[in-house]
């Protein structure tokens, strides 16, 4: 398979990508439209800046105030962007959807990929739940006052049925179409660039005074001082690290890219780009946007009083209310699409795993509209179980705390894998390499991975650990009592380039394979 050039993408391309597709025992079966900045802007939607960031902005202010956006958030992104570089490595090797279950499938077994698989769709649905509740509690925050709706709106009930709904619009707009929706998370990609760069103007113009010094000034706002985000500690190290999970769970889901990899042209080349390019952007767009914030605060103490409230009580204060409102508006907007893009990248991953037989009613959930050529029932599937999570746990900060896990755990299990395999089984590398850095760089993404987990344990979410623990247990006696026997793991392709299967594989009960999944021709490019 040849290098795009550039960005852009060739006709022939496509037929190389469906090649590449049907050589890993799989059939072109979505819908190949998006181009190099759509699976960027996928990516870039997911992260959000204007969601995760401006949501989660308390967990950061509250902990260790300025330092954690000014030292905190650079020192979360460099992390973020080396396992980017990891992760785009083997989304080059092996474009298809389902990404990281599928690599941990192939460099460990299918044992590994089975409970990669797990834990990236419960980290999936986790985010999307985090992500719309964040969404509606800002927007009725921030647009409640002016509507004159009461505190009701944020209670309980109001919330699950506001999440049901916001869930439900994201589904029918995905479950039309991918063309649909890449305009919209293209769209996104601007919007999020735009509204970030003229919010950070307008604070930093009409800020009342400028202290850089408090973007290096550690101060203590666990307990009433931080609005009880934290529990009060007399360890700045302990609240700092706390700290880091408002850009942890902000600079996350940049594994989107691969996810649609086979709803990309060129995607051996175009959905490393995406992975690696939208966690520099974003690390670096984000971290003006809040240091502009922590700068423009009249008081930061008083801010981080607000707790929850923190970031809209400094917009309000600072910005005239035309301009806080225009830009506000273009922040739920914002949250709004980013949901969009998860719903995307959720189902995706959902739909790979029910294909190989993963998942209760693999069947139906492997579905592909014939209309819209989308996996529809997968679709619904992943938007119906993040609205009950949320039911279950309307609490945002243990929210946020177990999506982190659930996808960092994910994440490190094929940087792992592939540590060990690379240069040994795992000679075959995509267009986007990193070579000798591979290595290194993998070991750093492995130790961090399992450090920020292991933050995002500690109290007031110490109920993550039980949600974590108990899916990890389940997981641990479904793999030994049943599922090693009956999961067959993705398609393996024989020396003689014919797709092996077995009696209780999913394949073996569909078309002929030349025409379901593909054949390995003498041409076409292994990834064995």
């Amino acid at each position: 398979m040849q290098m795009a050039q550039g960005d852009g993408q060739r006709d022939g391309d496509v037929d190389d990508d469906v090649r590449t597709l049907h050589a890993m025992g799989y059939a072109q079966e979505l819908s190949r439209r998006m181009n190099a900045f759509s699976s960027l802007a996928l990516s870039l939607s997911i992260i959000c800046i204007l969601s995760g960031g401006v949501t989660s902005f308390h967990l950061g202010l509250s902990a260790v105030g300025g330092a954690s956006i000014g030292l905190g958030w650079p020192l979360a992104c460099l992390f973020s962007l080396i396992v980017a570089a990891t992760m785009a490595q083997l989304a080059s090797a092996f474009p298809t959807a389902g990404g990281l279950y599928h690599w941990a499938s192939l460099l460990g077994g299918r044992g590994w990929g089975w409970a990669t698989a797990w834990f990236n769709l419960a980290g999936l649905v986790t985010v999307l739940a985090a992500i719309n509740v964040g969404s509606y509690r800002f927007a009725v925050g921030a647009l409640g006052p002016r509507l004159g709706l009461s505190a009701w709106w944020l209670e309980p009930a109001a919330q699950a049925l506001g999440v049901a709904l916001i869930t439900a619009s994201h589904a029918v707009i995905n479950h039309m179409g991918i063309r649909a929706t890449t305009r919209l998370t293209d769209f996104s990609g601007f919007l999020i660039v735009a509204v970030s760069t003229a919010l950070a103007i307008a604070l930093l113009t009409f800020a009342p005074s400028l202290d850089p010094t408090r973007l290096i000034t550690f101060t203590n706002y666990s307990g009433p001082a931080g609005g009880n985000v934290w529990p009060a500690s007399e360890s700045l190290m302990l609240l700092f690290a706390l700290g880091l999970l408002l850009p942890s769970y902000t600079v996350t889901g940049f594994d989107a890219p691969a996810h649609a990899s086979e709803e990309t042209k060129a995607a051996a080349a175009a959905v490393p780009r995406g992975i690696v390019r939208s966690v520099v952007i974003s690390g670096l767009a984000g971290w003006v946007l809040l240091s502009a914030v922590v700068l423009a605060a009249p008081d930061l103490g008083e801010a981080a009083a607000q707790g929850e409230g923190a970031f809209l009580s400094i917009v309000d204060r600072v910005l005239p209310g035309p301009i806080a409102l225009f830009l506000t508006v273009g922040i739920v907007m914002a949250q709004y699409l980013c949901g969009l893009a998860t719903v995307t990248s959720a189902s995706r991953m959902a739909f790979a795993f029910a294909r190989d037989g993963g998942l209760p009613y693999s069947t139906a959930i492997r579905r592909v509209s014939p209309t819209h050529q989308t996996p529809a029932v997968a679709i619904w599937t992943v938007s119906i179980a993040s609205v009950l999570f949320t039911v279950w746990t309307p609490i945002y900060s243990t929210i946020t705390a177990v999506c982190v896990i659930f996808l960092y755990l994910s994440y490190v299990i094929p940087t792992a894998l592939g540590l060990v395999a690379f240069g040994r089984s795992w000679t075959t590398m995509g267009p986007w390499n990193i070579g000798g850095w591979y290595r290194p760089l993998a070991a750093l993404s492995v130790v961090g991975c399992l450090l920020l987990i292991l933050i995002g344990m500690q109290p007031p979410n110490d109920r993550s650990v039980w949600v974590v623990g108990s899916s990890a247990v389940v997981l641990a006696l479904a793999w030994l009592g049943s599922e090693r026997r009956r999961f067959p793991g993705p398609p393996r392709i024989d020396a003689a380039g014919t797709l092996v299967t077995t009696e209780d594989s999913p394949f073996s009960a569909v078309e002929p394979e030349g025409e379901r999944h593909g054949r390995r021709s003498a041409g076409s490019p292994g990834r064995r």
